[in-house]
């Protein structure tokens, strides 16, 4: 797998959206820096089992689609 980049933008959204978070839940202030060690260990926790979720989900689809296209091409044989 591939390490996971974010954009700088999307990274600072994250980290606002993390710092909003707990804020709301738990009435407790998170620095911009604690909010970006917090967002770099969950990409590293979960992104592998998320990476891999996305991989099952695209070959399901793949094999979905291959199905329909083995159907278009297989002639018909009872004519």
């Amino acid at each position: 797998m591939t390490k996971l980049n974010l954009s700088p933008e999307r990274r600072a959204e994250l980290v606002t959206a993390l710092q909003a978070y707990f804020s709301d839940e738990f009435d407790e202030t998170l620095s911009a820096f604690r909010a970006e060690e917090l967002l770099t260990f969950m990409i590293g926790q979960l992104g592998p089992s998320l990476y891999n979720a996305g991989i099952q989900d695209a070959r399901a689809y793949l094999a979905e689609k291959l199905d329909d296209l083995d159907i278009e091409l297989t002639l018909d044989e009872t004519s």
